[in-house]
């Protein structure tokens, strides 16, 4: 029972190689506006991805462009042998996810109070190799 866990950990350890994220919590942007950014580099080549969000006029793609490049280091420092063009990198998953709210009031009419929700999201990307997926 012994080999067969260590054989099962093995295999565990070589997938968990080719796959690098990286986090964005607490961005102050709201995840609507992440998301529409999101959706345009999901399942992309990183290069491309990239190339997408150099030339997006959004603010979100600013603040993920940074975040693909820190998956990208990620993965270059799990993988220091493999050259990252040849690897085939692309973006395996890509969340956004609500964060925090910061809740103010703004004076209305009549003496009532508008509740203004300032939101905030939680980003994640997730790259993978595509070269070794191809081979098994």
């Amino acid at each position: 029972m012994g080999s067969r866990k260590k054989q099962m950990a093995e295999i565990i350890k070589a997938d968990k190689k080719q796959i690098a994220f990286a986090k964005l919590n607490n961005c102050p942007t709201s995840p609507r506006k992440m998301r529409l950014v999101a959706d345009l580099i999901r399942g992309e080549k990183v290069e491309k991805a990239l190339n997408i969000l150099r030339f997006s006029q959004k603010e979100a793609s600013r603040r993920l462009e940074k975040l693909v490049l820190s998956a990208t280091a990620n993965w270059q420092a799990k993988n220091e042998e493999t050259d990252i063009e040849n690897s085939g990198l692309f973006i395996k998953e890509i969340k956004v996810d609500s964060g925090t709210m910061l809740k103010r009031l703004r004076p209305a009419p009549q003496g009532r109070a508008h509740r203004i929700r300032k939101r905030s999201n939680h980003v994640t990307v997730v790259l993978g190799a595509k070269n070794n997926i191809e081979s098994k």
